[in-house]
């Protein structure tokens, strides 16, 4: 990428910092003869009080920004619509920094119940529910994208194995509330199969490309699909109402079209509506697009130019590498040509780059929940879309594809036990600490083998010195005797016979009948000072009595390969 370009990427990102909370919710209607055209605030009176509204995204794709903000702003003006209920598959909040995102509506009386799979980006709700002004309920993304496309046909529950001795399961967590004294929306049959259900949605919102003068919607150049038709669908057949936000306005047959003009009560046009977070919808950035014409490597490159001016992508450090690099090889070593593989965010993302460099990803079948396949998953903010995709399909087609087939899932971890049981859902006490496990119950639940990559402790610090691994400081452990929230049941997975594995800075875990059996380290550590004596978990060693020393490689990275067996 030259200097130019880079300059003009960087100005774009200033330009849109500067700009980003420009609106207008009474934005005129480019089409006067057509009823369906309204501005935002005018398709505000469709959503009645007490709605039950279904919103579609992740991160920073397919935000509809323009309804949140005008819903604040009725809301303050004239009280309505109020006491309304969002179903939605989370990661649609700012972290109480970003304006424009679901957390505008983030008012007491206006926002009043929450279902969601990832609430941690939900600042504002969750401040209202540790105020008791907002029930929080929690149920598995995947389940919930599944519970949308159940409305959308015309069932009112979903029954799946999902959650098996997690926070989840009534029988030994607290089911779906996160708020005290709130229902129970999940349901253990005779089985002990998982019966859930949310309430029926009856308002869809959400942003989309473009639509015609008829009111057709047309998804081309999308980054994202999401549950846009699931929620439309579902609202319809629930005798509701459907908003959809708009970026251009085109000609009838620019495309085919995802959602007939029969079933949609408002299009409010706005020419800022958004492709994905800092791109409109009239520059798009074909990139993010089935119709790529962009170098993968240029539109890496691109990426992580916005990410880093927004700072909201981790700085990696050399041992961050070294920790991708063994995770990369535990992986390698067992897994397969054509094996189907879910990368998460975090440190998961370090093992997706070194995949896709060495051209091993050629071999997998990528599986992404947000329904975007192929071509490298985006971070940071993007995160759910991807770079080049050759596919891209909704949230619930998705995870569907999940339940069918998923042999491995590389994901992230907050805390790790002795039993093997890993924490990602909860950071601290109360809802403002409350993350959350967004999709990942659904695909712990249906992966026949796992990788969680986690750092050794929390503000630990851990150099590579001389090609070797050095503890300096080893802050917080995160590998402990019992975690304060079970996100994964490390004893239901040997049950069903999963791999599980548990990556480090300073070395590797598996799950074993006998325990967490320590099976690499790094050199330079000392198994018993700096494993064993480090942390409160209960470790075992290799029958032989001690862990394999990984390579040098893997430490340098020089020489270092990763080949996938066929």
């Amino acid at each position: 990428m030259n200097i130019l370009t880079k300059l003009g990427i960087k100005l774009h990102v200033l330009h849109w910092r500067m700009n980003w909370t420009k609106h207008n919710s009474h934005y005129p209607s480019p089409v006067k003869d057509n009823p369906k055209f309204m501005t935002a605030w005018q398709a505000l009176d469709l959503i009645k009080d007490g709605a039950i509204m279904g919103t579609s995204g992740i991160g920073g794709n397919q935000r509809c920004s323009l309804i949140y903000w005008a819903m604040q702003e009725k809301f303050k003006a004239e009280k309505h619509p109020a006491n309304i209920t969002v179903v939605c598959v989370g990661g649609q909040g700012g972290r109480g920094k970003m304006p424009g995102t679901l957390e505008e509506i983030g008012v007491e009386g206006l926002h009043t119940r929450l279902f969601t799979g990832h609430a941690e980006t939900f600042k504002a709700q969750l401040k209202l529910a540790d105020a008791g002004k907002l029930e929080l309920q929690i149920i598995p993304q995947g389940t919930i994208t599944l519970l949308l496309k159940a409305q959308a046909e015309g069932r009112d529950h979903v029954i799946n194995n999902t959650g098996t001795g997690t926070l989840i399961d009534p029988r030994t967590g607290r089911g779906t509330p996160v708020t005290p004294g709130a229902p129970q929306y999940v349901e253990v049959l005779e089985d002990g199969r998982f019966k859930y259900h949310v309430p029926k949605i009856d308002t869809a919102v959400f942003s989309a490309p473009a639509a015609d003068r008829k009111g057709n919607i047309y998804m081309k150049n999308c980054a994202v699909l999401s549950e846009s038709w699931e929620i439309a669908k579902a609202a319809k057949r629930n005798g509701g109402k459907v908003i959809v936000n708009v970026g251009l306005l085109v000609d009838e047959g620019y495309d085919e079209v995802f959602l007939p003009a029969d079933e949609v009560d408002a299009v409010v046009y706005w020419p800022d509506v958004e492709q994905t977070a800092t791109i409109k919808h009239r520059r798009h950035w074909n990139m993010f697009t089935t119709n790529s014409k962009t170098a993968i490597d240029e539109g890496i490159a691109r990426v992580s130019i916005v990410n880093d001016m927004l700072g909201v992508t981790p700085r990696r450090k050399p041992i961050d590498n070294v920790l991708a690099r063994l995770a990369t090889k535990v992986f390698t070593d067992n897994a397969h040509d054509g094996d189907h593989v879910d990368i998460g965010v975090g440190l998961p993302e370090e093992v997706s780059r070194i995949l896709y460099g060495s051209g091993a990803m050629k071999h997998l079948t990528m599986i992404n929940e947000s329904g975007v396949f192929g071509g490298m998953a985006a971070p940071g903010i993007f995160f759910g879309a991807a770079i080049n995709p050759t596919e891209i399909v909704s949230s619930a087609t998705a995870f569907e594809r999940v339940y069918q087939r998923l042999d491995w899932a590389i994901l992230g971890a907050l805390e790790t036990d002795s039993a093997g049981n890993v924490n990602v859902s909860k950071r601290g006490e109360g809802a403002r600490n409350y993350v959350g496990p967004g999709g990942f119950i659904d695909l712990v639940t249906n992966a026949k083998a796992l990788v969680f990559c986690s750092a050794w402790g929390e503000q630990a610090k851990i150099e590579v010195k001389d090609g070797k691994v050095c503890v300096t400081e080893r802050g917080e452990p995160k590998f402990i005797d019992k975690v304060s929230e079970i996100t994964f049941n490390g004893a239901d997975a040997l049950k069903h016979g999963k791999k599980v594995f548990y990556v480090t800075h300073v070395g590797a875990f598996q799950l074993t009948p006998r325990g967490m059996e320590l099976i690499y380290v790094m050199p330079g550590i000392d198994p018993q000072k700096d494993v064993i004596d480090a942390c409160s978990m209960r470790i075992v060693l290799p029958e032989n009595g001690q862990p394999a020393v990984v390579g040098s490689e893997i430490v340098t990275g020089r020489g270092f390969r990763c080949e996938i067996r066929a």
